[in-house]
């Protein structure tokens, strides 16, 4: 049985550990919308699986997909990943499932945040978003794990922990107007502490340029090891990322982690500027709240790749950059195993291979 608690993490001795420590699974969502993904989702589902067959070399994956493509995702997917039956309003695990949390008994329990589709009816991409907001529980009960139902708007995506304490995320997105307008800083802070045990928010200003997630922090950065982060870079000073990444380091160099550390950060180059073409919007549905638009920035980011037992699994998305980006996190990960993925597909939907994952945690 799974139950739903009613206390806290933080009261009940569990913390949330880094990406980098052991997991058990990885948890992946289908995509089948085709207001999103161009020509009902074909070229895109084909990326989700060279992702997932890239993880399963070092962790099992486990696929959700609803009913109406079940069967065409068990007939691309080989069969040592696990497909699930779930319905979803789109494929976005890292925001739609929970952020587990462990203790150091070996039990482990998820985190299950309110979800608004990234903005809800101020600037929400799609409504509605309830199957979605119903996905992280769904995870823990098929998992046989209690979980905790959080008291704010979060997306997995827009958080990043060192295990040690220490939470980065953004102003942009967690102070938006669309997340959770009725509390103050202070207020989020408190319930980031209670419910994933950290000790310290470190609050960076902007996420990268024109991500319609209003600014991730899994787009921008990420944490390579506690008081050590890897950081989107742009020499262009005509480019808008040129400012905001300025910004983010500034914040970054004037704070130390929980643990009293000055952060080493190391920059990623930032590839494109990429932008939609028109061969591609023309196979989007269209939409209310998603830019699909020819010529639409995308929000391109060697930053959101996925560290799961030992490997990183990282996106491919431009070739005057993807080998650069490649030597960077080969000597930022010299014990590891990496994995390149052609993930234009994936950025055409609006995220990366980090925001279509989502960790559990060996215990």
């Amino acid at each position: 049985m799974s139950t739903q608690l009613k206390s806290t993490p933080l009261n009940d001795g569990f913390r949330m550990p880094a990406e980098h420590e052991p997991h058990a699974g990885i948890w992946m969502a289908w995509p089948e919308r085709s207001d999103n993904w161009r020509y009902g989702g074909k070229p895109a589902q084909k990326a989700f699986v060279n992702v997932a067959k890239a993880i399963s070399k070092t962790t099992k994956v486990t696929m959700v997909a609803g009913s109406e493509q079940y069967e065409n995702a068990r007939a691309q997917l080989p069969e040592n990943i696990q497909l699930i039956e779930m319905s979803t309003d789109d494929s976005w695990m890292r925001d739609i499932g929970p952020s587990y949390v462990v203790n150091n008994k070996g039990i482990r329990r998820g985190v299950d945040w309110k979800f608004n589709a990234w903005g809800g009816l101020v600037d929400g991409l799609y409504f509605p978003w309830n199957k979605d907001d119903a996905v992280a529980q769904k995870v823990c009960e098929v998992l046989i794990d209690d979980s905790y139902r959080a008291p704010i708007v979060l997306e997995g995506g827009s958080i990043h922990v060192d295990g040690e304490g220490t939470l980065y995320t953004t102003e942009e997105c967690l102070l938006h107007p669309s997340r959770n307008p009725e509390l103050t800083k202070n207020e989020i802070e408190q319930v980031l502490k209670q419910y994933l045990a950290i000790e310290k928010v470190i609050w960076l200003p902007l996420g990268l340029y024109n991500d319609e997630t209003n600014g991730h922090v899994d787009n921008l950065m990420h944490v390579v090891a506690p008081g050590e982060v890897v950081l989107t870079w742009c020499d262009d000073p005509d480019d808008p990322q040129y400012a905001i990444s300025r910004k983010v380091q500034q914040a970054l160099s004037a704070q130390s982690d929980a643990k009293g550390r000055d952060i080493i950060i190391h920059k990623l180059p930032m590839p494109g500027p990429l932008y939609i073409t028109d061969e591609e919007a023309c196979g989007v549905d269209i939409c209310d709240g998603m830019a699909r638009e020819p010529g639409e920035r995308l929000a391109g980011s060697y930053a959101n790749y996925l560290i799961s037992n030992k490997h990183i699994i990282f996106p491919l998305l431009d070739e005057k950059t993807d080998q650069q980006a490649q030597e960077i996190l080969a000597g930022l990960y010299p014990e590891y195993q990496l994995t390149g993925v052609d993930a234009r597909e994936i950025l055409l939907g609006g995220g990366n291979i980090h925001c279509i994952t989502q960790q559990i945690p060996a215990v």
